[in-house]
């Protein structure tokens, strides 16, 4: 199956091409950057100047999708992966996990390829066996709020791909605990560990304590959020629910359209990704009036909020117009 019909594929059979694609980038990026003048029996000769390629503009703030600007049809004459701009959050770690938003267009008529901006990002094993070694080589190094662009070809494809290193726990500015509330420490692998007070009145409203100020988006009515909590009784202190277990993956959720308890569509708007929430719901806010058993339960949530954006529809195919470059954009070659 080609690039062409990718749209269709799903995420990890994308990564797997991508791992194929970055193969191809790296290998081509190392024998255009190794030449050197070549020995024979007639002494040195002289290489001869790489083919130049053309600029790729690469715009869009962090936490939004990129914007690519280039003239279509483009030909990737020098397969490569450069950074857009640097992550300031925490590094890529082997045998961590990695998550990614992957964006790609066809060179040749600017089609969208692959878009994980239009739901979830991708969540992978910093792996060389989940990731392929050149993808790992790729990632190795960089830092959450990266962003990185490739280039490269395949079966004729021009593949224009960025791809977005989002964090997978929460960073930014701790802030003050608030006196009274449930305490919260960080175990080795960064999960939540949540006491409740043995001496304190139950609250009878919401109380939200930021624990780590991100920098990132602030957080909007209809946003997809992709998040890892941990939830534990008020009553008995025990976890009843949590995505730091081995093997769980992150939750995705869009925030104030009634998919949540009201708690967490309260609590969570305005904050910023990157940052790690302390939500206490009394029962009116969580699961008061339903069947559950916590129906009747203060819950305490423990939120690290990782992405938050607006479902992304891809855009049409371009049908090989020219696509002129932005002013006010990045400017980024392969």
């Amino acid at each position: 199956m080609s690039w062409c019909e990718a749209g269709t594929w799903q995420t990890d059979a994308v990564l797997r091409r991508l791992t194929l694609l970055l193969t191809a980038a790296l290998v081509g990026a190392l024998v255009l950057g190794g030449c050197s003048a070549a020995s024979s029996a007639l002494g040195e000769v002289a290489p001869s100047a790489p083919p130049t390629q053309a600029p790729v503009q690469v715009a869009g703030a962090p936490g939004e999708r990129a914007t690519l600007e280039y003239d279509a049809p483009f030909d990737v004459v020098r397969p490569g992966a450069r950074t857009v701009w640097s992550g300031s959050g925490d590094p890529v770690e082997p045998g961590e996990p990695v998550l990614l938003h992957l964006y790609a267009e066809d060179g040749r008529d600017g089609s969208v390829i692959q878009n994980t901006w239009t739901h979830v990002p991708a969540w992978m094993e910093m792996d060389e066996d989940a990731l392929g070694p050149n993808l790992y080589e790729t990632l190795r190094g960089q830092s959450a709020g990266a962003r990185l662009l490739v280039l490269d070809e395949d079966d004729g494809v021009p593949v224009v791909l960025v791809v977005d290193i989002l964090p997978t726990q929460a960073f930014g500015t701790p802030v003050e605990p608030v006196e009274g509330l449930p305490t919260v420490r960080s175990g080795a692998d960064g999960a939540p560990r949540v006491s409740v007070p043995a001496k304190r009145q139950v609250p009878s409203e919401l109380e939200v304590a930021p624990l780590v100020r991100g920098t990132g988006p602030q957080v909007r009515i209809g946003h997809v959020l992709t998040v890892r909590f941990t939830a534990v009784r008020w009553s008995n202190g025990k976890v009843f629910d949590t995505t730091w277990s081995h093997g769980a993956r992150p939750q995705t959720v869009t925030i104030g359209v009634g998919q949540l308890i009201e708690g967490w569509d309260q609590g969570l708007l305005e904050q910023t990704v990157g940052s790690r929430v302390l939500l206490v719901v009394p029962p009116h806010l969580g699961y008061g009036g339903t069947s559950s058993d916590l129906a009747d339960e203060t819950l305490v949530y423990v939120v690290d909020i990782l992405d938050a954006h607006r479902p992304v529809v891809d855009q049409p195919e371009s049908s090989g117009k020219k696509k002129k470059p932005a002013e006010s954009s990045d400017n980024a070659q392969g």
